[in-house]
């Protein structure tokens, strides 16, 4: 994993609500195209070691321009979930969105891409937020068909970015 440190936004597992089983595990990069996603995935440790059943993939429109190394909570924050807004609900004519009042528990957000980045099928958000319920909240749910919140684990190496 750490050939890829340079372009690592975010990462680390997701688990049951008792902290204790693993479910999944999330890797946000910022990778040259679709073939360097994809090599990345199925050469991942644990997808290696038959840990994932499943993989998605999608391209993500970062909305904050920072890794989760840069989020002002560090390592050592509250409760923290992946909030999922899978494709667009009834409301869903525009691109999806992040709550304008949910900035101060954001790790990291950003759009799911179709794979030529021409539409928006959803959104990401990794917050630090008190409950699930809260967590949901950082999403516009109506614009969604379907809203999931996992618990999630900060993970890796921490990361800055030398834009410098």
């Amino acid at each position: 994993m750490d050939r890829f440190a340079d372009g690592m936004v975010a990462r680390g597992p997701t688990t049951t609500d008792d902290g204790e089983t693993l479910t999944g595990s999330v890797h946000v990069l910022d990778l040259p195209g679709p073939a360097a996603a994809r090599a990345f995935a199925f050469d991942e440790p644990n997808y290696q070691a038959g840990a994932y059943r499943d993989v998605l993939l999608r391209r993500w429109r970062d909305l904050l321009g920072r890794t989760m190394w840069e989020y002002h909570g560090g390592p050592e924050g509250g409760p923290r979930f992946l909030a999922l807004g899978l494709g667009l609900g009834w409301r869903g004519s525009g691109e999806p969105l992040v709550t304008a009042g949910a900035g101060a528990g954001l790790v990291a957000a950003g759009h799911l891409l179709s794979d030529d980045g021409a539409a928006v099928l959803g959104a990401a958000a990794l917050v630090e937020a008190p409950a699930p319920a809260d967590a949901r909240r950082v999403l516009v749910v109506d614009d969604y068909a379907e809203v999931e919140v996992h618990d999630w684990h900060v993970g890796g190496r921490p990361v800055a970015r030398d834009d410098g």
